[in-house]
């Protein structure tokens, strides 16, 4: 009864949202919004969808594998910030002045620019302009960005909420309807089982039904080993194994789109897991603090710790809010993307295909 009254009152609207988005789609597709190419090599990572494809981690890996052979630049419009305008990334910035996901970013790939701007062009622009020998940028979240024509673009679509399942804005969860798929070079079902197995893939792949010249990868999200949040404790010696040996609980905070999996992950671990979601980039406040602390408290163990993702670890570890009493019991959980069924070559191998392909000689 509930989803017929949401689609009685929401649908409409989406209908109304999906003549606007096509209309301008329309009109970048027509040429009457003109679209700015550059001279060096333009990768677009992003999706159809309103979060929680994993674009960061994607963006990472993309950006671990080109950091050794080209000068790179990472640009977002740093989604949340509370800065305006270009900034580039340097030894003073915070997630308040880059936005989360930049500035994790930055703390992971040193060797690699990262900048914000609201304007993609005007970011490309001044990015050339301060590294004359920039070889390459890599956009975060752009996909419906068209102001900047991308030379590869990379579309991300999550394994429980295909677009093909998906709706337009406000009764869904899509940005533009399902045919802005085709504007991809490179389509990646996320977020997929690991046992993933051919027979699943080939079902989606003719459900997704991409062009000759599309390429279809499916990925997979890899928890990595528990570190500490805060520099000054990473002598602290814990680990998901010793979480189990020592019989320790968790109290899980997250502001994500989908916490649920890295539940299930650490039931491996330990039964005794409180937790606290918030929404996506949430900006703690001193309330928040004082729950969480009383949440952790509350937790019947010996020993606890207080688990974040990488990024609100990113929001927390500037936040000058933060109880120093909680700062050495604060492990933040990484994460990255493995390539499913042996196609990690063939995905690498085509992301620097394109970048030599389309690399000036100065």
């Amino acid at each position: 009864m509930k989803k017929q009254v949401k689609h009685i009152i929401l649908y409409p609207f989406s209908l109304l949202y999906g003549i606007v988005v096509g209309i301008r789609n329309w009109m970048f597709n027509s040429d009457i919004i003109k679209s700015t190419s550059f001279n060096i090599p333009i990768i677009s990572v992003g999706n159809l969808a309103v979060g929680g494809t994993g674009k960061t981690p994607h963006t990472e890996f993309i950006l671990s594998f080109l950091q050794t052979d080209w000068k790179c630049a990472m640009l977002s419009r740093g989604y949340k910030r509370k800065s305006k305008g270009f900034m580039r990334a340097d030894e003073n910035s915070n997630a308040q002045i880059l936005g989360d996901e930049p500035f994790q970013i930055q703390q992971k790939f040193p060797k690699v620019t990262i900048a914000v701007d609201e304007k993609r062009v005007h970011g490309v622009e001044k990015l050339k302009e301060l590294i004359p020998d920039l070889q390459l940028v890599v956009l975060d979240d752009a996909f419906q960005h068209r102001y900047i024509q991308p030379g590869l673009s990379i579309l991300l679509t999550d394994f429980t909420n295909l677009y093909t399942r998906d709706y337009l804005l406000p009764y869904g969860r899509l940005r533009e309807s399902k045919k802005g798929s085709k504007r991809a070079d490179i389509i990646i079902v996320t977020k997929c089982p690991v046992d993933l197995t051919p027979i699943d893939m080939r079902l989606i792949e003719m459900e997704l039904d991409p062009k000759n010249n599309q390429y279809m990868f499916f990925s997979s999200i890899v928890y990595d080993e528990i570190v500490p949040v805060f520099s000054e404790y990473e002598s602290e010696n814990w680990s998901l194994q010793k979480i189990t040996e020592n019989k320790a609980g968790i109290l899980l905070v997250a502001g994500i789109v989908s916490p649920e999996p890295i539940v299930d992950m650490l039931k491996r671990y330990t039964s005794n897991i409180k937790t606290l979601f918030f929404d996506d980039h949430h900006v703690f406040q001193q309330k928040d603090f004082s729950l969480i602390n009383n949440e952790l408290n509350a937790i019947t163990a010996s020993e606890k710790i207080l688990l974040v993702t990488e990024k609100d670890a990113a929001r927390l570890v500037s936040n000058p809010n933060f109880p120093e009493s909680l700062k050495s019991r604060t492990f933040a959980l990484p994460i990255r993307v493995k390539i499913l069924h042996d196609q990690e070559t063939i995905f690498i191998q085509k992301i620097k295909n394109y970048v030599v392909e389309n690399t000036r000689n100065s």
